[in-house]
């Protein structure tokens, strides 16, 4: 009897802090990290038509901005800290032409964008996110975003409930 009311208590606790769990939608992982300040969606992947290449991609928002984390290791960007411009898009419709991206390391880059319900909505709707870099058409890439609109559901669920 205790033991079972031990369990009970025990369930009833996780289930009271979910946006310090981590949550699965698909391969997309949703969490929020003792380090981080907002939850995180995050996918990765290997590209079999791409040499077997890593791709990942990091999303998070606030109510004042949105952040995406893109790294691929066929980048060799060479300068942490410059700024890239690229056209972003969907496989649907354009978010912003000549987005700044900026390069953090060998094979990342971070856009920084204002919070803007409709690049939510166009996250949600795509299944591919590409960047066409304006100055290396060899660096502009397209990542896949399977079961986005899934996901982005459960960041926000992450984000409305973190402690």
């Amino acid at each position: 009897m205790i033991r079972t009311l031990f369990v009970a208590l025990l369930l009833a606790g996780f289930m009271t802090a979910p946006a310090l769990a981590q949550t699965k939608v698909g391969d997309w992982t949703i969490e929020k990290r003792e380090k981080d300040s907002h939850c995180n969606a995050a996918r990765g992947y290997k590209d079999k038509d791409d040499e077997n290449r890593d791709y990942v991609m990091v999303l998070s928002y606030a109510a004042d901005k949105i952040v995406i984390v893109m790294i691929y290791d066929g980048w060799e960007w060479e300068k942490p800290g410059e700024i890239q411009r690229a056209d972003f898009s969907t496989d649907k419709t354009d978010i912003k032409k000549g987005a700044k991206w900026e390069v953090m390391d060998k094979t990342t880059v971070r856009g920084m964008f204002e919070f803007d319900q409709s690049i939510m909505d166009a996250l949600s709707k795509a299944k591919r996110l590409s960047l066409d870099f304006e100055d290396d058409d060899d660096e502009s890439i397209e990542f896949e975003t399977p079961r986005a609109a899934e996901a982005l559901a459960a960041l926000k669920f992450c984000e409305e409930n973190k402690k």
